[in-house]
C-alpha cells in the first residue's frame, strides 16, 4: 500500500473520500490535495509528496470538474500523473466575468466559510446576503467576521445589524492584528478543518490571514482614505497551513460574486419572503402587483422592509439568469428577438392602415 489514512487526516482528508477509494487506488496511487492554483499549474501536497503538476480535468467536457483549490486528486504514485478527481463534499463556483457562461471555480471541500467584512463604509448587508446564500447553496457554515475594530468608535451596531440578517447564527468582531483576539476564530480551525474567506478588497483578509497563519505570507496593503475601499492584494487562490492544524483557503477580493445555481441558499437566507409567499394566493405569484400577494401585504403592514424584498428580487433574478444554460438563454433570446420583430411589423402595418 503506497499511503496510510492516517497520514492524510491532517491535510483535511475525511471518511467521505475514503469512501471513494478502492483496492487498486490503495496499491498504485497517492491522494494529494490542491493547494494552489496558477496559471498553467496545480501546487499539490500529500504524504510525502510536494509538487506542481500540469492542470487537470477529470472529464473535457465539464468544466466543473477542473481541479481547483482544497480538492483531491489521486495521483500514480510513481510518476505523481494526475489519474482522478475526487468527488467533492463542498464547491463554491460562479460565473466567469464576460459574457460567455463558462464555469469559474473558487474553492473546494470548505468546512467553514469566513464571511469578512470591516467596520466601516465596506459593510454592506447585499453583500453579506450574497455570500451567505454562497454558505448555504454549499452546505458550509458560515461566520461572518468584522475587522477594524480598532478603527470605529462602536463596533456593537455592525454586530448588532449582522445578527439581524437571516440566518446568520456566528458573528466575531476582532482586530485582525491581535492574535489574541484572533484566537477567537481557532474553533473552527482545528487539525484537519478547511476555512476560506471572502470579503472585498481592504477588509483585512489578508491581515487576518497572516495572524492565522502565524506568519506573514500574504502582502497587505492599506485602503483608500477617500471611500473606505481597498486594493486588492491577492491575485491566486491557495491553501495555507495552520499553527492549530487546520488549512486556509484564500481568495481574491470580489465586489460582487455573482450566484449560480444558489437556489437553494437564496430559500434559506430569505426563508422569511419563502414563507410568506406558500400564502399567496397564486402558486407563480410576482409579488408585485398581484391580488391576495401575502409578501406584498406584509410590505404593507410593515412586518417585511421593503428594501429585503428588493433585494431578494435581485439576486433572485441573478441566479436564474447565470443558472441558465446557454441553450436557454439563445432561445430566450430569439424569441424576445421574434417578440421584436413582429411589434415592428404591426406598428409599420397599422400606420400604413
Amino acid at each position: 500500500m503506497s499511503f496510510q489514512i492516517s497520514d492524510l487526516t491532517g491535510f483535511g482528508w475525511n471518511s467521505f473520500f475514503t469512501s471513494q477509494l478502492d483496492g487498486d487506488d490503495f496499491d498504485r496511487s497517492v491522494p494529494v490535495r490542491v493547494t494552489a492554483v496558477h496559471r498553467g499549474a496545480l501546487h499539490v501536497m500529500g504524504p510525502g509528496v510536494e509538487t506542481t503538476i500540469p492542470p487537470f480535468r477529470d472529464d473535457p467536457d465539464d468544466e466543473a470538474s477542473a481541479a481547483t483549490v482544497g480538492d483531491w486528486l489521486l495521483v500514480d504514485g510513481e510518476t505523481h500523473r494526475p489519474l482522478r478527481l475526487l468527488e467533492r463534499n463542498s464547491l463554491f463556483k460562479r460565473r466567469a466575468a464576460g459574457t460567455g457562461r463558462a464555469v469559474q471555480l473558487i474553492a473546494a471541500n470548505v468546512d467553514t466559510l469566513f464571511i469578512v467584512t470591516s467596520c466601516n463604509q465596506d459593510f454592506n448587508i447585499a453583500r453579506l446576503e450574497r455570500y451567505l446564500a454562497l454558505a448555504h447553496e454549499a452546505r458550509v457554515t458560515p461566520v461572518i467576521v468584522l475587522t477594524k475594530i480598532d478603527l470605529c468608535d462602536d463596533p456593537s451596531d455592525y454586530v448588532h445589524q449582522a445578527y439581524d440578517i437571516k440566518s446568520v447564527q456566528m458573528v466575531e468582531a476582532l482586530n485582525a492584528l491581535d492574535p489574541f483576539e484572533v484566537k477567537r476564530l481557532v474553533p473552527w480551525c482545528d487539525r484537519g478543518q478547511t476555512v476560506a474567506l471572502l470579503g472585498s478588497s481592504g477588509v483585512g483578509k489578508s491581515t487576518l490571514i497572516n495572524t492565522l497563519t502565524g506568519g506573514a505570507a500574504i502582502a497587505t496593503q492599506g485602503i483608500r482614505e477617500d471611500d473606505a475601499k481597498g486594493r486588492h492584494t491577492t491575485t491566486g487562490r491557495a491553501l495555507h497551513p495552520m499553527p492549530s492544524g487546520g488549512w486556509l483557503i484564500d481568495t481574491p477580493g470580489m465586489r460582487e460574486l455573482q450566484l449560480t445555481d444558489a437556489q437553494a441558499g437564496l430559500d434559506e437566507v430569505f426563508s422569511d419572503i419563502v414563507d410568506l409567499a406558500r400564502s399567496c394566493r397564486f402558486s407563480d405569484c410576482r409579488h408585485e402587483r398581484e391580488p391576495g400577494c401575502a409578501v406584498t401585504a406584509a410590505v404593507r403592514a410593515g412586518r417585511l422592509e421593503a428594501d429585503r424584498l428588493d433585494r431578494w428580487r435581485k439576486l433572485v433574478v441573478e441566479d436564474a439568469l447565470n443558472s441558465e444554460s446557454l441553450a436557454e438563454r439563445r432561445h430566450r433570446d430569439r424569441a424576445f428577438g421574434k417578440m421584436v420583430k413582429n411589434a415592428l411589423r404591426d406598428k409599420k402595418h397599422f400606420g400604413e392602415g
